[in-house]
């Protein structure tokens, strides 16, 4: 069997959905297994070995180009695919596949999708974590009621290159004589996910004087902010606080982050890499919900404000005044963190 997978575009979605790779090679382990998905996410796609190919999708995220869908579509029907899997709800990413002559077309009901999807699932919110959604698909849809009819989701481990690592740490001048805690201030999603940078600040501090050291993990877009934070520490501390952000490939990323012995992270993609690695991880939530997008991992500590906007799910707090961020304080990170280091402790998020 091959099986062609148009997959998300975002990082942390892409991460989530190697729980639905996993289950696929354990349903169909013969199964030949194609992921379609932006060029920035095919890092990741190569450290997820139950992908046999990944496909580079050369169309934007707001692109609709129906002539570019058909040639790719026309050019894919070569392969022969037996089954095609449409993980975005946009009604374009159902077009490939369609012009590819796949007949077996399986995704969640989205934009007027009738007749696009050929095994149409209607009941997503019998699913209420994203990863059960993914993991849904690659069962029969008449087996599929609810979430208590999943059995156990696979959660996503992402391989580490332990060469690249050393040629990274070679590159950025780094080295591992110091414990890492390991920074994600950036959110791409918007403001409403972004702990305030003078809070990072404090957690940095309070790490390095006790012997630690600080890496801040990012895109170019999350320049500002790590400088920001390196700025507020005393100038004593800022050369063992290294800003990553801008610096390295996805790849790179991937295999520096695995060396930490904590990371603290907004709702980010880099969050949900955090965990896909097994990293002892805090998890900072503002306008969003660990009930849809938890952090899939053993070694969790979930921290967020309970006021009563929250959560909001906006991308900019429509009140103006970010509350639940900036009355989160540091010490409940810290706190987390001294957790997450006990030798004593194993924390555990929940399915």
């Amino acid at each position: 069997m091959k099986i062609l997978i148009i997959g998300p575009s975002w990082v942390g979605d892409m991460v989530m959905s190697q729980s639905l790779y996993i289950t696929l090679k354990q349903e169909h382990p013969d199964a030949e297994l194609h992921v379609m998905a932006p060029a920035w996410c095919c890092a990741l796609l190569e450290r997820m070995p139950e992908v046999d190919k990944a496909i580079v999708m050369p169309l934007g995220h707001g692109d609709f180009k129906l002539a570019e869908r058909f040639r790719l579509g026309r050019r894919l029907a070569a392969d022969g695919y037996d089954w095609a899997i449409v993980q975005p709800n946009s009604l374009k990413s159902t077009l490939i596949p369609l012009f590819a002559g796949i007949k077996k077309r399986t995704g969640w009901k989205g934009e007027s999708r009738y007749g696009l999807l050929s095994d149409l699932r209607n009941n997503k919110t019998d699913f209420p974590l994203m990863v059960e959604r993914y993991a849904a698909l690659a069962y029969p849809k008449a087996e599929m009621k609810d979430s208590r009819c999943i059995p156990a989701i696979p959660w996503p481990t992402l391989r580490t290159d332990l060469n690249n690592q050393q040629q990274a740490l070679i590159e950025l001048k780094l080295n591992e004589t110091r414990q890492i805690v390991s920074l994600c201030p950036g959110a791409e999603f918007g403001p409403s996910k972004r702990w305030p940078e003078q809070h990072y600040a404090e957690v940095a501090k309070q790490q390095i004087e006790q012997g630690k050291q600080v890496w801040i993990f990012g895109s170019a877009k999350d320049i500002p902010v790590a400088e920001a934070i390196r700025h507020y520490l005393p100038t004593v501390l800022q050369e063992h606080c290294h800003i990553l952000a801008g610096k390295t490939s996805l790849h790179q990323a991937i295999d520096l982050m695995a060396l930490s012995a904590v990371v603290v992270s907004n709702d980010s993609g880099l969050m949900h890499i955090a965990a896909a690695l097994q990293r002892p991880l805090v998890a900072i939530y503002g306008s969003t919900s660990p009930k849809y997008t938890p952090p899939l991992a053993r070694q969790v500590a979930v921290v967020h404000t309970d006021i009563e906007c929250r959560p909001c799910f906006k991308r900019e707090c429509p009140l103006g005044h970010l509350k639940c961020l900036k009355e989160l304080a540091p010490e409940k990170v810290l706190s987390a963190i001294r957790n997450l280091l006990a030798p004593e402790l194993v924390m555990t998020n929940p399915r």
